[in-house]
């Protein structure tokens, strides 16, 4: 059983959120004061209410620490920490807790925020359709190389019309993500959740963002990493 450690930062019950932003963390003490901050201050501008949910998974610095001090006193804002790491388990993690009709998921060192705001005002005005980021400019070769591959994969094996599978913000409403059940805990989420899309035919629009270096921190993005997820395309075709 995955063990779980919630730290609840509300006195009182969020009525009617609109949009809820799951922001997974792992090992970002140097960073996430700047992201808290920034996220705060940008979507602090929406007209509608949101809910900003960190998810602090696997980290063994003071990610956790920081964050929830940042976030006391703040009714808007969520942070769990969870034992295990994986961007998906801290996805899903963050979903089953959202209140929001409107579920988005991101990469907090890479989103522009001007981006992120863009793509929750589509969301708003295209019902149940799914909403994604697709990068249409890398920071390094072996960047744009390794998604070309890895796009081209989830096409053959699952045909997902889409440009950048992995491309983020996502977001859903989060009656369709519920319907879609997704199981991953790795960074396959992306894949299981657009092929799931497909397969039932959930409309998926894709916003092209320019800007995606990244804005904080360094990628964990490596060779074995990316072989990982190639691999792990084939399991993933088995089960779904």
């Amino acid at each position: 059983m995955r063990k779980c450690f919630n730290y609840t930062l509300w006195n009182y019950t969020i009525t009617s959120v609109l949009f809820s932003i799951i922001l997974p963390v792992h090992r970002q003490e140097n960073q996430i004061s700047g992201i808290f901050s920034d996220y705060v201050a940008a979507l602090s501008t929406l007209s509608d209410a949101w809910e900003l949910i960190f998810v602090v998974n696997g980290s063994d610095d003071r990610s956790f620490g920081i964050v929830a001090e940042l976030a006391a006193g703040r009714p808007n804002v969520q942070v769990h920490r969870l034992e295990k790491a994986g961007w998906g388990r801290a996805v899903r993690h963050g979903i089953s807790v959202a209140r929001g009709t409107y579920v988005c998921y991101t990469n907090s060192a890479r989103t522009q925020l001007p981006d992120l705001l863009l793509i929750l005002k589509y969301a708003q005005t295209n019902g149940n359709v799914v909403i994604k980021a697709s990068r249409i400019v890398r920071a390094s070769l072996f960047r744009r190389l390794g998604s070309v591959i890895y796009n081209l994969e989830n096409r053959l094996l699952f045909r997902i019309a889409v440009m950048d599978v992995n491309g983020t913000p996502k977001v859903f409403p989060k009656i369709v993500w519920e319907s879609l059940q997704i199981h991953s805990n790795d960074d396959l989420i992306d894949a299981e959740a657009m092929a799931k899309c497909f397969k039932m035919r959930v409309p998926v629009l894709e916003v092209p963002v320019r800007d995606t270096a990244r804005r904080r921190g360094r990628s964990t993005t490596n060779l074995g990493s990316a072989f990982r997820m190639y691999f792990g395309l084939l399991r993933l075709r088995r089960k779904i």
